[in-house]
């Protein structure tokens, strides 16, 4: 049965995986949607053909010969190549997620996996704009953070922030106007292990708050009842 997930957007695919019964099942579930599929079972030839062949993605096992997964699209990485790229594994450690993503994976599915959802996560990746613009400044109401030069301001006062409370005023300033929970801080800036019922998220914003609204005329920083926190510049 042929699935529409992918919509009308037909792919040149690159599928570099060694495993002949996966890669079968993936190919031809592939070609049924109506994509162009490319096979090849060893990483050098994998990082060679992406090099001097166009395609549109790239598919790629973590753990293929001849040269790893990993090694593959950090080589790629090294080079101008925005190719889209989706690391197939069976290693599913959150650890193991991070290093292929930070190696410059787009997309991480574990073995095994639906078909379907293959499908769906090939068709994000095909949505995204080719050139991604770089944010290096955020700005709601007077309040500006510069990402580059690490720095923080209202209007014309420089706000002197330790490394923690920038993480947390970043964070909240990329989700500004929406609700950020705690679970959310905790997890994005302490890491998932973080004993959850310390009050480190209450004491940073209680900081950020003295530092950031204290002196100033209009508070930024608001507390939503047994949601979170969030950020907005006034009506």
């Amino acid at each position: 049965m042929v699935l529409s997930v992918c919509g009308d957007t037909l792919l040149k695919i690159l599928l570099a995986e060694d495993d002949e019964k996966a890669a079968d099942y993936i190919r031809n579930g592939l070609i049924e949607n109506g994509h162009t599929v490319d096979w090849l079972t060893d990483g050098r030839e994998a990082l060679t053909y992406c090099l001097y062949n166009q395609c549109d993605l790239a598919i790629i096992d973590r753990m293929i010969p001849g040269m790893d997964g990993l090694s593959v699209v950090r080589a790629l990485r090294a080079t101008t190549s925005k190719l889209p790229i989706i690391f197939l594994t069976a290693l599913g450690d959150v650890d193991d997620k991070v290093e292929g993503l930070l190696a410059g994976g787009d997309d991480y599915l574990v073995k095994p996996f639906h078909f379907s959802e293959l499908l769906a996560r090939i068709t994000a990746l095909s949505r995204r704009p080719h050139e991604t613009i770089v944010t290096t400044e955020l700005k709601v109401y007077d309040l500006t953070l510069d990402l580059l030069a690490r720095t923080a301001s209202r209007g014309e006062t420089v706000i002197e922030l330790k490394q923690k409370e920038f993480a947390l005023l970043e964070l909240l300033m990329k989700n500004a106007g929406r609700v950020v929970t705690r679970t959310m801080i905790l997890e994005s800036i302490w890491g998932f292990d973080f004993d959850p019922g310390t009050s480190v998220v209450e004491t940073h914003i209680s900081n950020l708050r003295q530092k950031i609204d204290k002196p100033f005329d209009v508070a930024l920083i608001h507390t939503v009842r047994n949601a979170g926190y969030s950020l907005r510049a006034p009506r």
